[in-house]
């Protein structure tokens, strides 16, 4: 404060015929001394306890204190005269309020923007679990207040929260304990150097060493914590201080004043010293002595104090180099503290000064870190900075490379409740625990979460399916009855077997068409119906492989239509064996009625019937291709939707009434005279059939996946197999092994079979 004022004095730029005073009390870090230097310097007197004040203030600024409450006080004892109040270390963000306090003014940042810079720097090194510990005075309670609330924006978890103050020790041994208990490594520590001291004496005591503290401008840079046991307790902390002070001259001041003092001696021979001081003196013992220079930190703020306050005097006395100020002036403290409002000035470095809308300086801070010198001294080593005046994104710089960590370590302490949780898990909170505890669940099936820490899992689109890790979504396994699985070739053999023999049986018919057995039998009715088997078996075929919008039209419809036809012919020989008994009666005209043109329009008929059905479900609603991922979660099914169930029961409901129909005809003649009576067989034929239809219904419904194409196809096979078995097994057993059988006399059951 002496230097920047004699600087001023001795400045032809600033202030230039005109001397600026002053009177600097010690304030002992009493509240109540403050209010009496208040009083004083108001009055203009010294103020001594029991006498009475007088005079008239001529004080137009007062540049003070160090603590923020002191200052609170100061402020208001001072705020009903308008007197302004610059602080240099004054960080309570409660003395932002311009209603409160109109008068205050300081050259450091309020501690709005330390708490939060303190919750981004725990942030930044992943440390979510964190104690914390302030003071118990506006400083610490009010710093502490806007940590927490930045804390939790930011997603760290507070352990604990502990005050106490310097007269407390109870209340100090009570913070001791939960530190020591805690399972939280860092801590962030809210309160000012003395007690500080008082915390680390007791921490030493205790031998808790290991946590990571995070300080503040007010100890993270104090000498007095430095003591021989101190770095095993507070080695590795990390915190954020005042840059440090660029005044040029000053250390020569200081160096001058300090040899002065040390080997009492004055150049200018005053204040009744008449030793002069010599040129040459033993230095040795004050080696060292001038390291606190470099590492000066808030005496750059009183020195912008000081100008701020000449910049302000500058103005209104409407100071010039030409002409000198106007002495004659009267300045009233409310004058200055309406200019300091207004003013930007320049310190001699070049650095620009003003005080924002709360009257606080712009926030910029170096961040510190405890470490130990190659002499084993502990330093105050700069490892970033944090400047609120830079953009968003560029305010906050760390060298992590340079951070020496507790105990010496160069690996980045862990603070954490819960461990992070891996990719394929999420975060479960823990019951009556802050958010940062919670168990790590594994996501369920078809769920993911491909980030560490997820709070919850995200569910795979439809065609995907969650990896066994349950971190990735992956395609699910298409499935449909192909060609080349076993199932698929087992089913394709018995549909070609099933075509061979029909081919073969039609062969052993074309060759004895001429023969009793085959024109007894109605031959042009067995070629058709052989002919209708082989379709019925090839339409098996339609259902194997992916299904397509053509294919699911096909295998339906063909199904529908080959059948009606085959049952058809079945139909048609059952009527034909009754009309053909019912005309060897005497008069009866039967064959007449239902001869080869009425058979041939019957078969027509009952197939047309059934195209109809089938055009009618196709042009309405019909099947297509269909992704099924209801009957497994795990695959997708393809298959082949109805469309229109009502189309689809209808095509089976048909054929099933016919087979019941040429079932009743058939058991209704199976006793007919003869010695090959065909009833009997389509009546097994037809027995077979509805048997595998009606067993099919069941079996369609409840089989999942590419089986109920599977069930549908062994249908379709083993009734096919039915009717070519037990229609046509018996005549080519005939044809083949016995043709001494194949007679018209044995036909008519004339010779004994």
């Amino acid at each position: 404060m002496i230097f920047a004022i004699e600087e001023i004095n001795n400045s032809i730029l600033l202030l230039p015929n005109i001397t600026i005073g002053y009177r600097i009390y010690d304030m002992c870090g009493s509240t109540f001394i403050s209010m009496g230097a208040a009083m004083a310097l108001m009055n203009g007197d010294e103020w001594i306890l029991g006498k009475r004040c007088s005079g008239q203030s001529a004080v137009h600024a007062i540049i003070g204190q160090s603590e923020s409450t002191s200052t609170i006080v100061l402020s208001r004892t001072t705020g009903p005269f308008k007197i302004p109040v610059i602080s240099h270390s004054a960080t309570c963000e409660c003395l932002s309020s311009r209603k409160e306090y109109p008068s205050f003014f300081r050259t450091i940042a309020s501690d709005r923007y330390q708490s939060r810079a303190l919750a981004q720097l725990v942030k930044h090194f992943g440390w979510t679990w964190v104690g914390a510990v302030n003071s118990d005075s506006d400083y610490g309670n009010n710093g502490m207040a806007i940590f927490l609330a930045a804390a939790q924006q930011e997603g760290v978890c507070v352990e604990y929260t502990e005050k106490f103050h310097r007269e407390q020790p109870g209340k100090l041994l009570k913070v001791v304990e939960v530190i020591r208990k805690s399972t939280a490594r860092v801590i962030v520590v809210f309160v000012p150097d003395i007690e500080m001291n008082d915390l680390l004496d007791q921490l030493s005591l205790n031998n808790i060493t290991g946590r990571q503290f995070i300080g503040v401008e007010g100890w993270i840079t104090a000498d007095s914590l430095v003591t021989p046991t101190s770095f095993s307790v507070l080695g590795g902390s990390l915190g954020f201080a005042v840059q440090k002070a660029n005044i040029s001259g000053m250390d020569d001041f200081l160096i001058k004043d300090f040899w002065e003092t040390e080997f009492q001696c004055n150049e200018t021979k005053m204040n009744g010293v008449t030793k002069a001081c010599k040129e040459n003196q033993e230095l040795i013992k004050f080696r060292g002595y001038d390291d606190d220079v470099a590492e000066l930190r808030f005496s750059s703020n009183i020195y912008k104090a000081i100008y701020a306050v000449a910049s302000s005097l500058h103005s209104i006395l409407k100071c010039s180099i030409s002409q000198g100020c106007e002495k004659a002036m009267e300045i009233k403290p409310w004058q200055v503290v309406e200019s300091l409002m207004q003013v930007n000035f320049t310190i001699k470095n070049g650095e620009q000064v003003w005080f924002d809308s709360t009257g606080a300086a712009v926030a910029r801070y170096e961040v510190i870190n405890w470490q130990r010198g190659s002499d084993g001294s502990v330093q105050f080593k700069p490892v970033g900075y944090y400047d609120a005046s830079l953009p968003p994104g560029q305010m906050f710089v760390l060298n992590t490379e340079d951070i020496t960590w507790p105990g010496g370590s160069k690996e980045l302490p862990v603070s954490v409740c819960s461990e992070s949780c891996r990719p394929g898990t999420y975060k479960a909170l823990q019951k009556g625990k802050p958010v940062c505890c919670y168990d790590c669940i594994p996501c369920p099936v078809g769920k993911i979460s491909n980030t560490t820490d997820s709070n919850d899992c995200k569910k795979c689109p439809e065609e995907y399916w969650s990896n066994q890790n349950r971190d990735a979504c992956v395609l699910k396994n298409v499935e449909f009855l192909t060609f080349t699985e076993v199932m698929g070739k087992i089913l394709v053999f018995f549909t070609l077997l099933g075509v061979l023999l029909t081919l073969i049986v039609a062969t052993l018919f074309l060759i004895n068409k001429d023969t009793p057995l085959v024109r007894a039998n109605n031959s042009e009715l067995s070629f058709l119906l052989l002919f209708s088997l082989i379709l019925c078996f090839l339409c098996s075929l339609t259902f194997i492989g992916r299904p397509s919008e053509w294919s699911c039209m096909l295998r339906h419809t063909a199904f529908g239509i080959t059948f009606v036809l085959c049952i058809s012919c079945i139909l048609g020989k059952t009527i034909v064996v009754l009309m053909a008994f019912k005309a060897t009666l005497p008069g009866s005209n039967m064959m007449k009625l239902f001869g080869p043109a009425q058979q041939r329009f019957s078969v027509l008929g009952f197939t047309v019937i059934q195209v109809i059905i089938c055009i009618l479900w196709l042009t309405i609603n019909p099947p297509f291709p269909f992704k099924n991922t209801n009957n497994s979660m795990e695959k997708i099914i393809l298959e082949c939707a109805l469309g229109s169930p009502v189309g689809f029961w209808a095509v089976l409901g048909y054929i099933g009434f016919l087979a019941v129909l040429c079932f009743v005809l058939a058991f209704l003649g199976r006793k007919l005279p003869d010695n090959f009576n065909e009833a009997k067989f389509i009546t097994f034929s037809m027995l077979i059939f509805c048997a595998v239809w009606i067993t099919f219904i069941p079996a369609y419904v409840s089989s999942p996946g590419k089986f109920t194409v599977a069930v549908e196809i062994f249908a379709i096979l083993a009734s096919s197999y039915g009717i070519l078995f037990c229609i046509f097994a018996p005549k080519c057993f005939i044809l083949a092994l016995k043709p001494e059988l194949n007679t018209k006399k044995h036909m008519l059951g004339k010779i004994k079979s």
